[in-house]
């Protein structure tokens, strides 16, 4: 955890869009905090990233020659220290549990006022959580962590346990339809009985346990 209890959290922007970052600069400067450097795509975001180790990286998650979560991905090995904070416009939970795999440990959608990205940068840089409202605590099973909570006995068919694999690994129902060579109906008819067997019905949750029960390649 970055210790910011004597300075300023020292925060990184990277956002294709120049008025959104210079709107964040703007903002977060006026509120105490530090933008100690900027960026517009990933080689750049990488190249600076690199020299100037932040506490914080607010990352958009649509960016030029790289996506979001690969650059989260990638970032989190460069500079492990750097609590990494994705920015989007999207709040689908397909989107936000790529992200928290990739190594987001936030996420605040663009619609929300700039106080909750402020508190946001605030929660992550003292290594907590934090999702914008709205975004399920569901969202928070992606998270890599052990659990104590066990879950009630089932029995999964070959095809279902198929269809949980590959929703943790972050496909949507017409993903999961193309690899398993079935209709996108039938996927999410396979996601219906999975729900219902496991009492879950939220992708965040499945994922979590499939994590739980080592049914994916996810740590």
């Amino acid at each position: 955890m970055t210790d910011i209890k004597q300075n300023k959290i020292r925060v990184f922007l990277v956002d294709d869009h120049q008025c959104v970052r210079e709107g964040m600069h703007s903002f977060l400067t006026s509120r105490s905090i530090a933008v100690v450097g900027e960026a517009s795509d990933s080689p750049e975001a990488i190249r600076k990233v690199r020299k100037l180790s932040p506490d914080v990286i607010v990352l958009d998650v649509n960016l030029p020659s790289m996506d979001g979560w690969d650059l989260a991905s990638h970032l989190s090995r460069l500079v492990p220290k750097s609590m990494i904070l994705a920015y989007s416009i999207h709040s689908s939970e397909e989107y936000v549990v790529r992200m928290v795999r990739c190594g987001a440990r936030g996420y605040v959608t663009k619609d929300q006022p700039p106080a909750e990205l402020l508190a946001a940068i605030k929660d992550v840089a003292r290594g907590g959580l934090h999702f914008s409202t709205g975004i399920t605590d569901a969202i928070l099973a992606a998270m890599p962590k052990s659990s104590n909570n066990q879950t009630r006995s089932v029995t999964l068919t070959g095809r279902e346990l198929d269809v949980l694999a590959l929703l943790a690994d972050g496909l949507s129902n017409k993903g999961v339809a193309t690899k398993l060579g079935i209709g996108v109906r039938t996927a999410e008819t396979h996601r219906e009985h999975l729900s219902h067997k496991l009492g879950i019905c939220t992708v965040a949750g499945l994922t979590k346990y499939a994590i739980q029960h080592g049914l994916t390649s996810l740590k």
